[in-house]
């Protein structure tokens, strides 16, 4: 099978996760106006309780199921078996969450219809197999899929939810959108697979493996989805969690346009990895650390440059305490692109997951104790915090382990010159921000952001940065090429 082109692949799995973290954000200044804080937050804690039962129904079978059909594509019998091997365990598993589920609809008394809707969620674990296209590096196809299903919630959205009343309609609206988006991803599976034989199908070796995946994605939501549950449990106030939902939102989206990248090599790591190609893996390491700092590392100043103007604008009025939340998360960009890369492009293709687990129990703990003490002194802002020394301790840990495989001198050669063009960017926004002050929010924000990363290209191409000046001169040759034939 021909390989697919990581450029080309990349390009659609940014729109992908663009989308996705976008979608909602495209009616965050409406939904934010007609639910206010406190609506908003009750749909960022149940969603919340909601993503935990996701979890023990997919086990670990996004990462490892994508791990494994990556590193077995070239053989159609191996790869249907393995299908429909890693899907029955996950129906199975959905099944046993769903009755979890039930029980906590029967008992719950202030938020049980909210549960009741978001059963949609739950559900949709069982029809998800974006971990096997993922696999195939078929991006496209999710792209197209999902884009067409997100387009129809946001009409959905704006056609029926019209008052403060209509929460439940609108958590249904998302949690429908979800399951519908994860059964179009069945049709065209005929063309990759094969009949199999029931009786070949082995389901007990995948439940080791995906255990170990999903310890680390447990240990994970403890400081992004557990955060959320404890400010409510801690704070009971529904705000604090509307504040938080609202900042955590935007640091998505920012870390989606720069991970996409890192989903679209881990697949071809997997397939290296099982080759044993171990130079053209530590080329694609620096490549794609040097991609994704380049693009962090601006993002995360320039975050904290335009909060202040950008929230209220945004979200509207009663949302200021999402400005200093923002002001803390926003290196958690770089931090966790950091720690994405090794995770992904080596720890997960290597298989050596349940070593990097120890790095992602120990910032899973520290970031429960510090949450035990944070959201209690400072609420939403003590849960960032927290958020922010939990995933530092995390990269910290990574790269030690990985030092003997990768030359850890290369990370301050690739970052120092993006960090002292994003100084000259953030100087030049705050001036321009001063200049315009007496202009609506909009025309300042369009202007700081188009001339900021402006600044920023020229201060990489004066600082004659080797990843940029490269790719320039690649792109440069091609369109010369074209025009000498």
């Amino acid at each position: 099978m021909a390989q697919t082109s990581i450029r080309r692949n990349y390009i659609y799995n940014t729109l992908y996760e663009i989308l996705a973290i976008i979608s909602p954000l495209i009616t965050a200044p409406y939904v934010s106006r007609i639910f206010g804080s406190d609506g908003v937050g009750i749909y960022s804690y149940t969603n919340a309780i909601a993503v935990y039962f996701t979890m023990i129904a997919a086990l670990g079978i996004k990462s490892y199921g994508q791990r494994e059909i990556a590193q077995h594509r070239d053989n159609k019998t191996e790869t249907s078996r393995l299908f429909w091997e890693l899907e029955i365990v996950c129906v199975t598993s959905t099944l046993v969450a769903l009755l979890g589920w039930t029980v906590l609809i029967l008992i719950s008394k202030k938020y049980s219809v909210y549960y009741l809707v978001l059963t949609m969620t739950v559900l949709a674990t069982a029809f998800d197999i974006s971990w096997f296209w993922g696999g195939q590096e078929q991006f496209k196809f999710i792209v197209i899929r999902n884009s067409i299903v997100k387009i129809l919630g946001i009409i959905l959205l704006f056609t029926f939810v019209k008052k403060k009343s209509d929460l439940a309609l609108y958590i249904g609206i998302i949690a429908g959108m979800n399951l519908l988006g994860n059964i179009s991803m069945w049709s065209y599976l005929s063309k990759y697979l094969v009949k199999i034989d029931r009786k070949t199908l082995s389901f007990k070796r995948h439940y080791k493996q995906a255990f170990i995946y999903l310890v680390p994605t447990i240990a994970t939501s403890i400081y992004t989805v557990l955060d959320k549950a404890m400010i409510g449990w801690i704070t009971a106030d529904e705000n604090q969690n509307g504040y938080y939902e609202q900042a955590t939102s935007i640091i998505n989206m920012c870390k989606s346009m720069i991970f996409s990248v890192i989903t679209v090599v881990s697949s071809r790591m997997s397939f290296l990895f099982s080759k044993e190609k171990h130079e053209e893996i530590r080329q694609k390491m620096t490549q794609t650390l040097s991609f994704v700092t380049m693009i962090a590392v601006p993002v995360t100043v320039g975050v904290i440059v335009v909060a202040k103007r950008f929230v209220p604008w945004f979200f509207g009025k009663g949302y200021d305490e999402t400005v200093n939340i923002i002001y803390i998360m926003a290196p958690l960009v770089i931090i966790i692109g950091i720690s994405n890369c090794f995770g992904s492009l080596y720890f997960t293709p290597s298989g050596q997951r349940a070593r990097s687990n120890k790095a992602i129990v120990t910032g899973a703990v520290v970031n429960l104790c510090l949450n035990l003490i944070m959201i209690k002194l400072w609420k939403a802002r003590g849960a960032a915090s927290a958020s922010l020394l939990a995933e530092s301790t995390i990269t910290f840990m990574y790269l030690f382990m990985a030092r003997d495989y990768y030359d850890l001198k290369n990370i301050p050669r690739l970052i120092w010159k993006r960090v002292v063009s994003a100084g000259i960017m953030a100087a030049s926004i705050i001036f321009i921000g001063n200049m315009m002050s007496s202009m609506s929010n909009i025309v300042v924000l369009v202007t700081q952001i188009i001339s900021g990363a402006l600044i920023y290209l020229v201060s990489l191409i004066v600082l004659r940065d080797d990843f940029l000046m490269e790719n320039i001169k690649r792109y440069t040759s091609k369109i010369f090429g074209r025009k000498e034939v």
